[in-house]
């Protein structure tokens, strides 16, 4: 199939659409389109906000996409907005793709609408940090599907997961797509097979968007790589495996369920993830080689990372008490500062052991160990200004305690964010191109299946 016209026709939006407005879309079109679109209410939230699901066609397969799997991800979202109305007006792209399209939004509302202070701009790493949120795993909709593996198991899955379970269940998906996108970097890809036809249409999307590809490291060392920025999905039976390796205890480190891939494909489903950056730097292309190893690089982020974290901790101490289950900021903070010490020796054995990580480092990899894992580390410090402020709002914990706290967690996120802005030339990726490359993946991944 030639998507050219799909992929040309996208809006050059200039923002992220809220949830409210997400929901007053999603309505608006199934009035506009009441023969051919269906909105159902497949559940609410843990804060009881409705979540909607379209059904648009009746084609012989399901797809099924969800939008903010991580509320910080709101990519997915506007292309689900796009793509949902294309559908509707374009009876000839209906049928060629031959579907039965299942689609939400938002997963996350609530998350999603913890982020929404960075939606409307301006996009600079720190006011995307400043406003940034994202829960701990075991309140992630994407990762707690039910997991039973050796001396570990996760049986709850939350609201939001419980969605997706019985959407899953019920329409058992030939091709789902769970719709994430990354912080900084390139474009990369998630696939449940392997599938060398796909690689270099993937690429191509990308290049036609001046999208780069990633070619630094990947986001979990355990992963399996098909091809330059194509992995095979990971769920936590990888991450078990993990830390396995290294340690007598690995249900210590496991704090969630596993993830929608892993439960979908039971039915046979083929999974697609693409990640897109909010954020690029041209070092993350480059295949200029540094004079260390990749071990000494990725080592040298982690301690960074670790002595970060370190810090936070400690700041975080005296104000824990005052951390209700209501605040959603301090988890995923809190749950980092626990595993601190251990997931670092993990990471610091693996790239000493592993062969791979003893040669030359290309610049790549090097920004990835050496900039984006502070980067990362800037939304710690931002999660853990906002868990002071919610407990100062919402509890009755001294004044000048928190006063103490907050301006310590504040000075750190000041420093960190002036030092990247600083030290790191980077660029806002528009977000029609963003939405191009994870559409046209989409249509790519689509076709395939269908031709099957």
């Amino acid at each position: 199939m030639d998507f050219k016209q799909l992929i040309d026709e996208i809006p050059a939006y200039d923002h992220f659409m809220t949830v409210d407005e997400m929901d007053a879309s999603t309505l608006k079109l199934a009035e506009e389109y009441p023969d051919l679109v269906t909105v159902t209410q497949e559940g609410t939230s843990r804060s009881g906000h409705p979540i909607y699901c379209l059904k648009i066609g009746d084609g012989p397969k399901n797809a099924f996409m969800f939008g903010c799997p991580h509320p910080n991800e709101p990519m997915g979202a506007m292309m689900l907005e796009y793509f949902s109305r294309r559908l509707c007006e374009d009876e000839a792209l209906r049928k060629e793709l031959g579907y039965t399209w299942y689609l939400i939004k938002s997963i996350d509302v609530d998350g999603t609408q913890l982020n929404e202070g960075w939606f409307k701009g301006p996009f600079t790493i720190t006011n995307y940090a400043k406003n940034f949120f994202r829960p701990v795993g075991s309140e992630q909709a994407e990762w707690t599907f039910p997991f039973v593996y050796k001396n570990y198991s996760w049986t709850t899955p939350i609201p939001e997961t419980q969605v997706l379970m019985n959407i899953i269940d019920r329409v058992k998906p030939e091709f789902m797509y769970s719709l994430h996108n990354a912080g900084f970097g390139g474009a990369y890809w998630y696939v449940s097979g392997n599938e060398p036809s796909l690689w270099d249409r993937f690429y191509k999307a990308a290049e036609k968007q001046n999208v780069p590809l990633n070619l630094g490291e990947p986001e979990m060392v355990y992963v399996t790589q098909y091809a330059p920025a194509c992995y095979k999905m990971t769920g936590s039976k990888d991450s078990y495996d993990y830390y396995e390796k290294s340690m007598e205890h690995p249900e210590s480190m496991m704090s969630c369920g596993t993830s929608s891939d892993d439960y979908a494909s039971q039915y046979g489903t083929y999974t697609l993830v693409a990640e897109l950056p909010y954020f690029f730097s041209r070092k993350i292309v480059s295949d200029k080689i540094m004079p260390f190893t990749r071990a000494e690089a990725a080592i040298q982020g982690q301690q960074v990372s670790h002595d970060q974290i370190e810090e936070i901790g400690k700041i975080l101490e005296p104000v824990k008490p005052w951390f209700t289950d209501d605040n959603p900021f301090p988890k995923i903070v809190l749950l980092s500062v626990d595993k601190n010490d251990a997931s670092t020796q993990a990471q610091i054995d693996y790239y000493k052991n592993t062969e791979a990580y003893q040669q030359p480092c290309k610049e790549s990899e090097a920004f990835d160990c050496l900039d984006i894992t502070r980067f990362y580390t800037l939304l710690s410090w931002g999660l853990s200004v906002r868990a002071i402020r919610y407990a100062m709002e919402h509890t009755d914990i001294d004044p000048q305690l928190a006063k103490t706290a907050l301006d310590k967690a504040q000075a750190g996120f000041d420093r960190l964010a002036a030092a990247l802005e600083n030290d790191i030339d980077y660029s806002v990726v528009p977000i029609r191109s963003l939405i191009g490359v994870q559409l046209e993946s989409g249509m790519i991944v689509a076709d395939l299946i269908r031709s099957k």
